[in-house]
């Protein structure tokens, strides 16, 4: 079972009220139109919201008090509801009913409405991932264009690897919420966390694009990967990604993965990676005393969890980042 997660996007709050009115408009504005009609009568849903924007991707926590129905518009977007806490029945359009628990979520595609039927003190973690966005990752990865739109089953198993790989991006950008000026304020930390929150998703939940996506890359060849390292060393500050580089040098981005591993035996963000850190350590190596510190050099080269970033800088040069910086 995973571990209660507790409430997080605790320093983003949106609302906290007992209005359906406050409710109904909070919830709109974050992600989609929504209405409580079991609640109109008594006028009152206790709810409260934290939320924030990781790139074009909303995460949001809500919990309610009591029961609530809830009642969505015909969602233009794609969701992922996983609950925290209590259950819930969810059901979008007249498809199956998900009998939601912190064990089991519920993904749904555009097109449909989404009817949710909470117990009490029901908490869920929500993501919303607008669909061009989507659909712009999957062709990326699939090295083509134009393909159709993506169909999710609904029913998400949280205690999986894939559902596992989700909320740990969620947990990675709660803590990242909490840091003052920190990897949310960095456009490259940002991007890094938006990509991996939409690649779990891609790749955790079966689509109708899974088997594609599990098929073998063709091997690109020498040129392309040559091209690739290339783009990195000139500029490793700029927030590439597997995707982007691989349209820079016209390969999809499984075959560039491919092309990477047979080449240099690394893949091209393990060697973006490297790269980074070879400029961590020179920043290091000659700052003045009390004018840097490993947090802020980390970050400026894309690093968000420093706990990782300590631990491959110790591996790859035999020493701490804090030494590093002492002997400049």
């Amino acid at each position: 079972m995973i571990p209660d997660p507790g409430e997080l996007f605790a320093t983003h709050r949106v609302a906290a009220g007992g209005t359906v009115e406050a409710a109904r408009q909070a919830l709109s504005e974050v992600f989609l139109p929504v209405d409580f009609p079991a609640a109109r009568a008594q006028g009152r849903v206790a709810m409260t919201l934290n939320a924030l924007d990781v790139g074009r991707v909303t995460c949001g926590f809500m919990q309610f008090r009591e029961q609530v129905s809830i009642e969505t518009a015909e969602a233009e977007n794609y969701h992922l509801d996983i609950p925290v806490n209590g259950r819930a029945v969810m059901r979008a359009g007249a498809g199956p009913e998900i009998h939601a628990t912190p064990e089991t979520a519920g993904v749904f595609t555009p097109g449909k409405p989404v009817r949710l039927d909470c117990s009490a003190w029901f908490s869920q973690l929500s993501v919303m991932i607008p669909r061009d966005e989507l659909k712009l990752e999957l062709e990326r990865l699939l090295g083509r264009e134009s393909v159709r739109p993506l169909e999710y089953t609904g029913e998400l198993d949280v205690t999986g690897p894939g559902g596992r790989m989700i909320l740990q991006a969620l947990l990675a950008i709660d803590a990242a919420s909490a840091m003052e000026d920190g990897p949310l304020a960095h456009p490259l930390a940002r991007l890094r966390l938006e990509q991996a929150l939409i690649q779990s998703l891609l790749f955790a939940q079966p689509h109708n694009h899974s088997t594609a996506l599990r098929a073998p890359a063709p091997d690109p060849g020498r040129r392309p990967v040559s091209r690739a390292v290339e783009l990195i060393r000139a500029d490793p500050a700029h927030p590439w990604t597997v995707v982007e580089l691989a349209a820079e040098v016209s390969v999809s981005a499984r075959s560039l993965q491919q092309g990477f591993r047979r080449a240099l035996d690394t893949t091209p963000m393990a060697y973006l990676r490297t790269v980074r850190l070879e400029n961590v350590r020179e920043e290091l190596a000659r700052a003045e005393p009390g004018t840097d510190s490993v947090t802020a050099a980390a970050t400026r080269w894309g690093f968000t969890h420093l706990g990782r970033f300590a631990a491959a800088y110790r591996s790859a040069f035999g020493e701490h980042p804090s030494q590093t910086l002492r002997s400049s």
